[in-house]
């Protein structure tokens, strides 16, 4: 990664957004409202917006600028002129398919979901991507008015070339594919009328108070990053400030970039989540399309005093200081390996951890664990100086508290060792991190040990210029267990990810949804309420990483990605943070940990999940195990069913040489054989 700061420079305006008096009805019931006759054709230009499919992948207007033309179908289930030009749809997505067109559903009615809208699609023949607009947003800006309307757009200005029934779409998409100049034209679509309420009440969107409504929002949520000492890049302090970057706010809203907390909302409930609801997003959007009046009263901003807290809980029990770093402008920087010795002169329950870092631009990742004080200044992880992993930092987050009245052991004599990334951004800088702890107070512990597993596949294989590539890779419970938290992490090519659970039965579940990862965001997504895992499930994680032009972070669209340590190479990895069934701080089963640990190899690898590899499924770069694995396939299938399966490939991961560095890999000690890692633990 050159700079984990994009996103707060460039995307970070609004940390959250939250209290606004809601003067909107929820677009998440089915709404009462009558739904309104065409007024108008629409906007001559589309802004840039992120909705996510039925498949809970995000698709963003603006990464399709490359494209010859955009066409949208307008939505809504069960509508019979819909199911009636389907065929006419699905020829016209054909015809296109390619040249360079992109063709997708926009769903903004009131009440439609997920599963009855796939079940509606399947019976009228629609095969496309259906993009669900819960808060109308899109829907609105379009000035959407009935079902079945084709909306062409042309991605060389955003603007508008033809809205109306199918038909009549083809003549706009042979101009634009030919590069030719397009004059809007337009026709009445014919599909159900669909219920916009808001737009009714336009006209007291200038009325949303400043003062009463924005501020607030302002103050509880953005200004806790936008003021002075803050990791926000410029303030947002006063009425004037909000003003003057009030088209930004407008755009990370419809783009989902801002607040930063990226699980689908429609998919699990969370702690600490800072998201705005459907009306408080509508409150802020349409108050600033309303050209963000300032209306009476003070303005509460200009009374307060901002300052942000260096530290996040107040002062630390313990601040440590990591030996400084002297960055270069230019050039790769390997990973370095600082250690401090003698921290712990007693034995304390850790409880949080925070890093303060001044140059963020120049820190990819720090990992901080508990090592021997005799550990020599620069032994890598593989090495296994760390006896347990604490925590870290990674872009956009450096704290964390142990979730569900879990925490770390830290022996007396302890000292600490850290895995430090740093990366060039075009200036030489000097980096000096402190790792400020919090500890249960003296004699008081912890109900439970917390622990972390963590699912990397080193098998990735990423083609240059794939678009929407899929790899899968899971873990199988051994015994009971409680999930609180899960922690996904890839590099710049990972664009949506999902965590599920497979129950003994059969039947699986959707945990966790995130139509657009940011690499520049990594968080704990803490569940509301703990999941209880029957022995035998299976924690499954489904990634897409786009490797093409298209996405604006890829280093190199041109070259074949593997795993790797370096935000220029690739990884997949979910971290879950659990506790066995009937286990205490007092009494851990560390031992079951061996038993999940045992199968890792194999399930990661094995793509269609039938508990064994084959051939096909053994891929990866030069040091990926499955390369090697495929190298001697002939002489480990040692029962020839053209198969490798779990007894196999024990008897031949003992042959193979053990990785080395890059912290997702890092070898643990018997006594906590997998990693205790934090969202900030690995190659990030």
């Amino acid at each position: 990664m050159r700079t984990s700061y994009r996103a707060i420079t460039g995307l970070g305006l609004l940390a959250a957004t939250a209290s606004a008096i809601a003067l909107m009805a929820s677009p998440h019931g089915v709404s009462s409202a009558k739904a309104e006759a065409p007024k108008a054709a629409g906007p001559a230009r589309v802004d840039d917006f992120l909705l996510a499919d039925q498949n809970l992948f995000g698709r963003q207007l603006y990464w399709m600028g490359q494209d010859k033309a955009v066409v949208l179908v307008t939505y809504a289930s069960g509508d019979k002129q819909l199911h009636a030009d389907a065929p006419a749809l699905m020829a016209l997505k054909a015809a296109y398919a390619d040249k360079g067109v992109e063709v997708m559903a926009v769903d903004s009615r009131l009440g439609d979901r997920r599963d009855p809208v796939i079940a509606d699609a399947k019976a009228a023949g629609l095969d496309m991507p259906i993009l669900f607009d819960y808060e109308q947003l899109v829907g609105e800006e379009l000035n959407v008015t009935r079902a079945d309307e084709v909306i062409v757009i042309d991605p060389r200005s955003w603007s508008i070339a033809y809205r109306g029934p199918v038909d009549g779409a083809k003549s706009a998409v042979d101009a634009l594919v030919a590069g030719q100049k397009v004059a809007l034209s337009s026709g009445e679509a014919k599909g159900q009328l669909i219920a916009f309420p808001d737009r009714a009440k336009a006209a007291t969107f200038a009325q949303i108070s400043y003062a009463k409504t924005i501020a607030p929002m302002v103050e509880a949520k953005c200004s806790t990053c936008h003021q002075p000492g803050g990791i926000g890049p410029m303030p947002l302090t006063s009425y004037e400030q909000v003003k003057g970057f009030s088209p930004m706010i407008r755009e990370v809203i419809r783009t989902h970039r801002m607040p930063p907390f990226e699980p689908d909302e429609t998919v699990g409930q969370w702690k600490d989540d800072g998201r705005l609801s459907p009306d408080q997003m509508k409150t802020l959007v349409h108050w600033i399309d309303a050209g963000a009046p300032r209306g009476t009263g003070e303005d509460p901003l200009k009374k307060i005093s901002f300052q942000a807290p260096e530290w996040p809980w107040g002062k630390p029990d313990k601040i440590v200081e990591i030996p400084t770093m002297k960055v270069p402008a230019s050039g790769v920087i390997d990973y370095q390996y600082p250690s401090v010795k003698n921290v712990m002169t007693e034995g304390r329950w850790l409880k949080g951890s925070a890093f303060v870092v001044n140059d963020r631009q120049a820190v990819h990742h720090i990992l901080s664990g508990v090592a021997p004080s005799d550990t020599p200044a620069g032994q890598t992880i593989a090495g296994s100086p760390f006896e347990t992993l604490l925590q870290g930092y990674v872009p956009g987050v450096g704290y964390q508290k142990m979730a569900q009245d879990s925490g770390l052991w830290i022996p007396p004599g302890s000292g600490l060792a850290f895995q430090a990334h740093y990366t060039t951004y075009g200036k030489e800088t000097v980096e000096n991190t402190k790792l400020g702890l919090y500890f249960y107070p003296k004699g008081e512990e912890p109900k439970y040990p917390r622990r972390t597993f963590g699912i990397f596949d080193f098998s990735i294989e990423i083609p240059a210029g794939e678009r929407e590539h899929k790899e899968i890779a899971y873990i199988e419970f051994p015994k009971d267990a409680v999930v609180y938290a899960f922690t996904p992490h890839s590099h710049k090519r990972g664009v949506s990810a999902n965590v599920s659970i497979r129950y003994p039965d059969g039947k699986e579940e959707t945990l966790l949804a995130m139509p657009r990862y940011d690499f520049n965001w990594q968080w704990d997504y803490v569940l509301a309420k703990p999941l209880n895992v029957p022995a035998g499930s299976k924690i499954i994680t489904r990634w897409v990483y786009d490797n093409s032009t298209r996405n604006p972070g890829n280093p190199d669209p041109t070259k074949t990605v593997y795993w790797g340590e370096q935000s220029f190479e690739e990884m997949l990895a979910v971290y879950i943070h659990y506790h066995w069934a009937g286990e205490t701080a007092k009494n851990p089963r560390d031992d079951y940990d061996k038993l999940m640990q045992a199968n890792l190899m194999l399930d990661v690898m094995d793509d269609n999940m039938d508990g064994k590899l084959s051939y096909a499924e053994l891929k990866g770069g030069p040091q990926s195990p499955g390369t090697m694995l495929k190298k001697y396939f002939a002489l480990i299938d040692t029962n020839h069913d053209g198969f490798i399966d779990a007894q196999e490939l024990a008897a031949a991961m003992k042959l193979l040489p053990k990785r080395g560095g890059g912290r997702a890999a890092a070898a643990a000690p018997a006594a906590q054989p997998m990693p205790a890692a934090s969202p900030t633990a690995g190659g990030r």
